[in-house]
């Protein structure tokens, strides 16, 4: 087997289609999550990341509720239900927590992170202004780390986990050139968004 090397950028440019017209106002609207405990999950993707609740379903006969949380202005949520549901899957980017009833008793539920074998999934991530000091409000609430911001090759950028194991990954815009092009040969190349 010859060296392990990725696509170069012109094969990905070439890969990449041009959006289809039809899709316009698509929107990447969430990411779900399997939760054992929303008793944990909750207070941890509030207090600890800032999120906030944007809605709350429940599904009694399927013995399920999802909870959907991301970074809005809790202001901006309409108080009539039927808007505030319209409304909450018009954002983008939010999280859906999906508690299956009962699984905080039950001693045996795992949720597969990805990133143990079989890997897939890997992690989410999430901007800050400044990854030291929310790295270090993280430790003074006891969060778990899978790697600190001075931990490894990739300097700058930190792996926490929430109550379930999901990794989360905690950066910040202005220093993740940094860690690219501490990394990558980034820059010996032209730029991968234009399209021909």
């Amino acid at each position: 087997m010859g060296e392990l090397i990725g696509l170069t950028n012109s094969e990905a440019r070439e890969l990449c289609k041009k959006p289809d017209p039809a899709t316009n106002g698509y929107i990447m609207q969430q990411t779900m999550y399997r939760i054992k405990d929303p008793r944990k999950s909750l207070p941890f993707y509030t207090e600890v990341l800032g999120m906030q609740l944007l809605q709350k379903l429940d599904f009694p006969e399927m013995k399920f509720s999802l909870y959907f949380l991301g970074y809005e202005n809790a202001k901006d949520i309409p108080s009539d239900k039927r808007e505030s549901i319209e409304w909450t899957f018009s954002r983008k980017a939010t999280i859906e927590l999906t508690h299956n009833w009962g699984t905080e008793t039950d001693p045996d539920p795992k949720y597969h992170n990805g990133n143990t074998e079989p890997r897939g999934f890997g992690h989410i991530g999430i901007t800050v202004p400044d990854v030291e000091k929310a790295c270090k409000r993280f430790e003074e609430l006891d969060v778990e780390f899978v790697k600190k911001p001075d931990d490894g090759k990739m300097k700058g950028i930190a792996f926490i986990k929430d109550p379930d194991g999901y990794w989360i990954e905690i950066l910040s815009p202005e220093n993740i050139l940094n860690v690219i092009s501490s990394q990558s040969n980034f820059f010996e190349y032209p730029v991968m968004y234009k399209l021909h």
